[in-house]
């Protein structure tokens, strides 16, 4: 896996050296543990999915994180990303709408020694008791960047979300300048939709 990372272009040795240490064999169900380690997603139970090592890799080399950064994470899933992001020594807040998905989740990183602030909620309005996020990373597709996420980044932070239709997205690193806001875009991504009051309906 660490190999197909870097072949494809991911440098950041803080991040390929999270990914080499975790276990990600641990973060999916028993019927997929022989492909953990494959570059491809995987399913996790109620049309959700683990992202592919290599879109892990890329969005969380796109944070430029920094030990002891405040992060939030929307879109808990396994937990696999919010590991990473602890191994890495980021401050976790991590946000997920399933409650089977975080329970598990929580289970496994509690596990592995990991600590994240973590609840059920709508992660498309943020998480305003802990704000100001230095980094903030959306694990799932958006119609548009949500505002909340906006206002509730630090001055100099840095979020990364894939937006687009429900088919294909781009991921945009979005890096606030003072009340300004400079956007990066990558073609070619693919997620599940980011449901809630500020991205996509609930198809429940």
């Amino acid at each position: 896996m660490i190999n197909l990372i870097t072949a494809r272009g991911i440098t950041d040795e803080s991040v390929i050296a999270a990914m080499r240490h975790i276990p990600r064999h641990l973060f999916v169900p028993e019927a997929f543990v022989h492909r953990a380690y494959d570059d491809s997603a995987l399913p996790i139970g109620l049309n959700q999915t683990i992202s592919q090592p290599y879109t892990v890799a890329f969005m969380t080399q796109s944070l430029e994180l920094k030990a002891g950064e405040k992060v939030l994470e929307v879109g808990t899933g396994s937990g696999y990303q919010a590991a990473i992001l602890c191994e890495m020594g980021a401050r976790v807040f991590t946000i997920e709408r399933h409650f089977n998905l975080l329970e598990q989740a929580r289970k496994t990183l509690e596990k592995l020694g990991y600590r994240a602030a973590s609840k059920v909620g709508d992660g498309t309005v943020g998480w305003s008791e802990f704000a100001p996020f230095d980094r903030i990373i959306v694990t799932a597709a958006a119609p548009t960047v949500p505002d909340p996420l906006l206002s509730q980044l630090s001055d100099g932070g840095r979020l990364v979300i894939p937006v687009g239709d429900l088919d294909i997205q781009e991921l945009v690193t979005v890096t606030k300048r003072g009340n300004e806001f400079e956007r990066q875009r990558v073609y070619g991504f693919k997620f599940v939709p980011l449901v809630g009051k500020k991205g996509w309906p609930s198809p429940e």
